[in-house]
């Protein structure tokens, strides 16, 4: 490993297979030195594939490891907290996959935790990272739409539309499963980044897919996690915000998000089911004129891209999460465990919502940390 290099521990060898490992081997000042999993077979196995030095079983072992400085978790998130306070108390820098956790006092605690041990734990809220996000961004800060009057946001996947996929902890609302934590957890995030804290919330969840066979008995088990959500938001300046999100949209719609002001429009969207960052456009239209494509800036698209988009878009991340690493005392550039206590705030009310059939105030981020 070179003396610019950050050693990088990998715990979750599913999405960390898949994106994780790929996009640390990629990044020119990362390299992935241990991997974990809790069969040592299996960890073994995962290292001699991809020339991984070190294999263990254990959380302890590879935050151990003098070689690891940072840590990715990308596990289910119910084994988020105990993992990255594990992680945490070894004063390793992390890198945590949303949701946070499965509570908010969960992440103000890691939060807290890694205030004090000063290292820089962060989350990887990707969107933030995506050029025509990253447009839409600039724009609103430049006033383009001036007064918001209305933003809508549809996000209408496939994913789990077949009810034959196999029931796992996805299907388990007590171990983290459900749209609300996959992808409701990015849509907060990207919210509150775009557009501001928010006030207050409305919620309805609902499970169109009650049933889903045991991969391993061949039995029918319940599905108590959300697959749908309709959600209405009153930001902190008073706009209103509706959300509709959906795990099971057979030929869905996609992912969109629109803003209407007093100025103009914006419509960020992509239809592309088969890779979520891939594929997205910007179309805008000042007040009296027709909808047309905005041009993305060279400055902001990828330097390099990969087949999967999880990975370019993940190596940003990385990026931002390695400057933050080496200026602690700038502002952070990577969303942190801030962003992430939020976020996994913002799912608590919902669920709370749906539960008392209520808006629910949304308490103010300094109140929260």
């Amino acid at each position: 490993m070179s003396q610019s290099s950050i050693g990088i521990g990998i715990v979750g060898t599913g999405f960390g297979q898949k994106v994780h490992i790929p996009a640390f081997k990629h990044h020119h000042r990362t390299q992935v030195v241990a991997v974990y999993h809790r069969d040592l077979g299996t960890a073994e196995k995962i290292a001699a594939e991809h020339q991984i030095p070190h294999a263990v079983d254990t959380v302890e072992a590879i935050a151990q490891l003098p070689e690891v400085e940072a840590v990715s978790i990308s596990t289910p998130p119910f084994l988020h907290y105990e993992m990255a306070k594990t992680v945490l108390k070894a004063k390793k820098h992390l890198l945590l996959e949303k949701p946070t956790t499965l509570s908010v006092e969960s992440a103000q605690d890691l939060y807290q935790l890694a205030q004090a041990q000063g290292v820089v734990a962060a989350m990887d809220f990707e969107f933030r990272f995506v050029p025509p996000w990253q447009r839409v961004k600039e724009l609103l800060a430049d006033n383009y739409v001036g007064e918001k009057r209305f933003i809508k946001i549809d996000w209408l996947a496939p994913s789990r539309s077949d009810p034959n996929r196999p029931w796992n902890w996805y299907s388990q609302k007590e171990k983290g499963g459900g749209a609300l934590g996959a992808i409701g957890s990015h849509t907060f995030d990207y919210i509150s980044w775009l557009f501001g804290d928010i006030k207050r919330l409305s919620a309805r969840l609902s499970t169109a897919i009650s049933q889903r066979r045991d991969p391993t008995t061949g039995e029918l088990k319940l599905v108590d996690a959300d697959d749908t959500g309709l959600l209405m938001l009153e930001l902190a300046d008073g706009t209103l915000c509706q959300v509709s999100l959906s795990s099971i949209a057979y030929q869905g719609r996609g992912h969109w998000v629109e803003v209407y002001g007093d100025r103009a429009t914006l419509i960020l969207g992509s239809s592309n089911q088969k890779d979520y960052i891939y594929g997205f456009t910007l179309q805008g239209a000042k007040f009296g004129e027709p909808l047309s494509q905005l041009e993305i800036p060279q400055r902001l698209e990828f330097p390099q891209t990969h087949p999967d988009g999880r990975i370019t878009a993940l190596m940003r991340v990385v990026d931002a999460w390695v400057e933050t690493i080496e200026n602690p005392s700038a502002q952070p550039t990577v969303p942190t465990l801030r962003e992430g206590v939020y976020s996994q705030l913002l799912m608590d009310l919902t669920h709370q919502s749906h539960k008392t059939n209520r808006w629910v105030e949304v308490p103010r981020r300094s109140d929260l940390i």
